[in-house]
């Protein structure tokens, strides 16, 4: 089974590449802290993959969108990239809900991701 056709709650043996993000500290106008990850996703165990406008071809977690020069772009995250872990967390059994929830509570994502064509067996 391709690492793009998973069906989550079944185990998964697949190359990844190990990615650090550091987020960015950035001021809203009333001067409060913001950390920017410069990415966006889609997917998810809650969502119906063959109806997203990327072609997901399963219900993982997908970047959806990277900031040119920002934080995601730096670290090596391209859109496209499949998201199968965040700081040791699962993402390959979560929701579109919880993935953003994880993503902006830590500072510091050492992701594993899956690229099509890089990690393919």
């Amino acid at each position: 089974m391709s690492t793009f056709e998973h069906k989550a709650g079944t185990a998964i043996e697949c190359l990844s590449i190990p990615l650090k993000l550091t987020k960015e500290i950035s001021y809203d106008e009333s001067g409060r802290e913001l950390l920017k990850c410069g990415f966006k996703i889609g997917g998810g165990i809650d969502q119906d993959f063959r109806q997203s406008p990327q072609a997901f071809t399963d219900n993982g977690i997908y970047v959806t969108d990277v900031s040119p020069e920002g934080p995601a772009w730096s670290c090596g995250l391209r859109m496209g990239d499949k998201i199968l872990q965040c700081n040791g967390y699962d993402f390959t059994m979560v929701t579109h809900k919880k993935a953003v929830e994880y993503i902006k509570k830590h500072p510091i994502l050492n992701m594993l991701i899956a690229r099509k064509g890089v990690t393919q067996s």
